[in-house]
């Protein structure tokens, strides 16, 4: 139950959408002098800063990620309750990817800074291998289930978004699992022009919900359509908290003596 108006979540979910995008790609450049030749990083200069600042963008993306879907939440549970919460776990599981791959990175830079070792080198490699691998599960591969089809799902059939817009979605989430199983399998190769091409629903799936929702909101009709619904609902704009509360907390009524 959130006394949050369905607007408020609405924009406030774009902003993250949004939040995503200006993390998640200078991050990942940021990293590359670390992911490129990571025997050579912990044995030159190194440029720690730059890392450091790219795990901030990655925690950032990380925050954005999950707040998502938590302030996605209230309002989708109407259509779905289940899917709703498969769409909060698969952003999770894609987090949890991210953090893995991220403490690899940050684990490299400890590396250069600790005692010098033949085998160092070979670390350095295997660490940044786990990075490329967490990117290719999470980002390549969950995403697809849960920004791609299950958000896209929810979207559709709610009507909050446009439905054509949602469909991005729908296509965007299967190409993306599709491909990243793929390149899991070695049928394509990592990074490559097919696997780029196959993103490029999903990506414009997301950049689309984050400005459409961040200049527009929820359609109100949609949205009104979903609050007569049963289930918790959220407050319109101008509801009192103590009113919402009373709803979700009736107060105890005294036992009947029989």
């Amino acid at each position: 139950m959130t006394n949050a108006n369905p607007q408020t979540l609405a924009r406030a979910t774009g902003v993250l959408f949004l939040i995503t995008f200006v993390t998640s790609i200078p991050a990942l450049y940021l990293f590359q002098p670390v992911l490129d030749d990571p025997a050579g990083y912990i044995a030159g200069a190194g440029a720690d800063n730059r890392i450091f600042l790219g795990a901030f963008l990655e925690l950032l993306l990380i925050v954005a990620n999950v707040g998502t879907a938590v302030a996605l939440f209230p309002v989708l549970r109407r259509q779905s309750e289940l899917f709703t919460v498969g769409y909060l776990t698969a952003r999770l599981v894609e987090c949890t990817f991210i953090a893995i791959g991220l403490l690899s990175v940050l684990a490299v830079v400890s590396l250069r800074h600790g005692p010098a070792g033949a085998e160092n080198g070979a670390l350095a490699f295997t660490l940044a291998g786990i990075k490329d691998w967490t990117f290719l599960l999470g980002p390549g591969f969950i995403v697809g289930l849960g920004n791609g089809l299950t958000l896209g799902y929810l979207m559709y059939r709610s009507g909050l978004v446009p439905r054509r817009m949602a469909i991005l979605g729908l296509v965007g989430g299967p190409l993306i699992c599709a491909s990243g199983a793929a390149v899991l399998l070695g049928g394509l190769d990592e990074g490559g022009l097919a696997q780029g091409v196959a993103t490029i629903p999903e990506i414009l799936w997301e950049l689309s919900l984050g400005i459409y929702l961040t200049a527009k909101g929820f359609k109100p009709s949609a949205v009104e359509a979903l609050m007569r619904q049963p289930g918790p609902r959220p407050a319109r704009m101008g509801e009192e908290s103590s009113e919402s509360e009373g709803q979700a907390f009736p107060s105890p009524r005294p036992a009947l003596v029989t």
